[in-house]
């Protein structure tokens, strides 16, 4: 194909914006197929960040490629996918990368895609039993396979509707506060309704007018309180229970393997193009908030312990997330702790804090060593969040496996079975176990 230059119509004439508009939109398909050459694909590209409906069409197109291809398994040489990529990117680095906070949740579901591309159909059906720490003790509810991957779909869908794409919960609903139902997308059935992320919150960001509010975490469809009124939105658990108990009265039982793995690839492919500006988003979890950037690491984690419950339960092997992202979703439980350590202190079910400091003054402190791939080691901040942990007060160490670590966080260990080393502050110890475990829910 001839190479393209915004403004230069035939025989070097300047075009007219819509001929330079119905030149670059006439590249689309080839766009999407990876066929222009360098300089058409820039011009595209640079296209698609100033034209809605044309961002729009791209979209559909990039779509449509998916279907072209044949769907891998996990036979493949684990390795091939990264030689390719790395000669790709260095003979043509890519325009609209997959943002380095996205990426444990791209490999995550792309990890679980191939495990359920290689499972027989009956085995959708195989008993699986979902676990998780509350009350100061292991819980569990049992399912299967298919369920699982509902679960999946109707927690994935707070981060859905958060970035405004359609809520997979929703069409089980008309109200989220009537019937134990769920609202539809507050942007409507279509979020490119009027052009892409026209409807999209990255407006006038926190504590300013537009989709926050009065305040980052406010009233709102992204805060704690969909309707304002002093009311958390539906958690995971209750989101998970509707969406299950609607399939189970409509009848419906497709597969729904199709529609996670849709939402998975949009949720990716919406934030590649959205930019810098969305990662503090918040995402409301009911009765907590976490930013897009976190939210998405959570649902990586979520994505990993849930797909070797599925690999347990059919008997196929299924190794732990790469090292980087395996210390991201480590160093984002840790980042937690001492908030949900905190929160736990209030409701009497942990020690009470020895000293009071200023915010950001050094206060006492736990040391926790993770070993293995994606270890590391950080400090924890015992008496208030607002306290700065580090050597100088450490009471307290506690050394374990990253992966075990990650189980306990999970609720799939106890405390008492995770801790390999401890030394110090017995209380401060047990305090911090059992929070790691609390931060694990259906």
């Amino acid at each position: 194909m001839t190479g393209v230059r915004h403004g230069d119509g035939p025989q070097g004439r300047p075009e007219t914006t819509e001929e330079a508009h119905a030149l670059l939109r006439s590249l689309l398909g080839a766009w999407a197929l990876s066929a222009c050459s360098a300089e058409e694909a820039a011009a595209v590209e640079d296209h698609l960040t100033e034209c809605a409906p044309c961002a729009e069409e791209a979209l559909r197109l990039r779509d449509a490629v998916g279907l072209l291809h044949h769907e891998r398994d996990l036979d493949l040489d684990p390795l091939l996918r990264s030689r390719v990529l790395d000669n790709c990117l260095g003979r043509r680095p890519a325009r609209i990368p997959v943002p380095a906070w996205a990426g444990p949740y791209d490999a995550e579901t792309a990890r679980l895609d191939a495990l359920l591309q290689d499972i027989g159909r009956a085995e959708w059906h195989a008993p699986v039993r979902l676990r998780w720490f509350a009350d100061g003790r292991p819980t569990s509810r049992p399912t299967d396979v298919s369920g699982v991957i509902g679960h999946l779909l109707a927690v994935d869908g707070l981060v859905a509707a958060a970035v405004g794409l359609d809520d997979p919960v929703a069409p089980y609903g008309e109200n989220p506060y009537e019937a134990g139902s769920f609202a539809r997308n507050p942007y409507g059935r279509d979020p490119y309704e009027a052009g892409p992320f026209a409807r999209y919150p990255y407006g006038k960001g926190p504590g300013g007018e537009g989709p926050y509010g009065a305040g980052p975490y406010g009233a709102g469809p992204y805060g704690n309180d969909p309707e304002g009124e002093g009311r958390p939105g539906p958690g995971p658990a209750e989101r998970t229970e509707a969406f299950w108990r609607a399939l189970e009265e409509s009848g419906d039982e497709r597969c729904l393997r199709d529609p996670w793995r849709h939402q998975a690839h949009t949720l990716v492919r919406t934030v590649s193009l959205a930019g810098r500006g969305v990662t503090e988003l918040p995402v409301p979890y009911g009765t907590y908030t976490l930013p897009l950037r976190d939210a998405l690491l959570e649902r990586a984690f979520e994505c990993w312990l849930h797909a070797d419950d599925i690999a347990s339960a059919v008997a196929y092997p299924y190794d732990p997330p790469a090292g980087p992202h395996l210390h991201e979703m480590i160093d984002l439980a840790v980042r937690l702790l001492p908030a949900a350590l905190a929160e736990r202190r209030r409701s009497g079910l942990a020690g009470p804090a020895r000293t009071l400091v200023r915010a950001g003054a050094p206060g006492r402190s736990l040391r926790l060593e993770v070993e293995g791939a994606g270890g590391g080691h950080w400090y924890v901040a015992l008496d208030s969040p607002a306290a700065l942990a580090g050597p100088e007060r450490q009471v307290a160490l506690v050394a374990l496996d990253g992966v075990e670590f990650c189980r306990l966080v999970a609720g799939h260990l106890t405390p008492e079975e995770a801790a390999a080393g401890q030394e110090g502050d017995r209380e401060a110890i047990r305090d911090v176990l059992h929070t790691a475990a609390s931060l694990s829910h259906l």
